[in-house]
């Protein structure tokens, strides 16, 4: 055993393993897919509240995935010790929305084909899902449920209200009724003639009515 040999390191052999032009073009394409994937996200987004903190993240994961997995793809001993450095990692923030989950999976699967060099099915799939999603997401519902909450005095104003919330929606059911010394409360699921929710207006006006609420059922407050 020589000099050379004690100190020889596979540290500068792995230089040249992925080349800098594979590198630069996997990371440009998984910047634009990442942008993408970020921008129907926001396009799609039903919560109260957009997060762009969440928007950075999908781009970035898609980055992050894209070199993590050439790095892999070019060492299987480095595969064997990414999989236990990654086995302890833990992730403890809530997912408010369900759909969420589906953008980050998207994300971290765009970056794990694009290192797989299948640049056409990561483009081509990743424009598939992103119009399926504004297609589908953004599609209004022919009918969407509300639920209308009433305080009334006594039982002739709760027949009153029942009365004129059957002439004004397609449908009505009571759900709950909640009895006190204080009034009758009734909670009326209900679906709209149309988009028109003047009437609850209308209702808050009949006798020994206290007040009434139109609620949807994504937690909008609609008047």
């Amino acid at each position: 055993m020589s000099f050379n040999d004690i100190f020889k390191s596979n540290f500068l052999d792995n230089v040249t393993s992925v080349s800098m032009i594979d590198i630069a073009m996997a990371m440009i394409l998984a910047f634009g897919i990442g942008v993408f994937v970020h921008l129907v996200h926001k396009k799609t987004y039903k919560g109260v509240m957009y997060s762009s903190g969440f928007g950075v993240t999908l781009i970035a994961l898609c980055m992050i995935t894209t070199f993590v997995m050439l790095a892999i793809t070019s060492n299987v001993v480095l595969s064997l010790g990414m999989v236990g450095a990654l086995s302890i990692v833990r992730f403890r923030t809530a997912v408010k929305e369900p759909l969420d989950i589906a953008f980050v999976f998207w994300s971290i699967a765009a970056g794990i084909v694009l290192s797989a060099g299948m640049i056409p099915l990561a483009i081509l799939g990743s424009v598939l899902i992103g119009i399926i999603l504004l297609v589908f997401v953004n599609r209004k519902p022919n009918e969407i449920p509300y639920i209308i909450v009433v305080n009334c005095s006594d039982r002739e104003a709760e027949a009153e209200v029942k009365k004129f919330i059957d002439a004004s929606v397609t449908k009505s059911i009571i759900k709950n009724k909640t009895v006190s010394r204080e009034g009758i409360e009734l909670n009326i699921e209900v679906r709209l003639k149309n988009d028109n929710t003047d009437f609850i207006n209308q209702v808050v006006e009949l006798k020994n009515v206290n007040h009434a609420v139109l609620v949807s059922y994504n937690g909008e407050f609609m008047n």
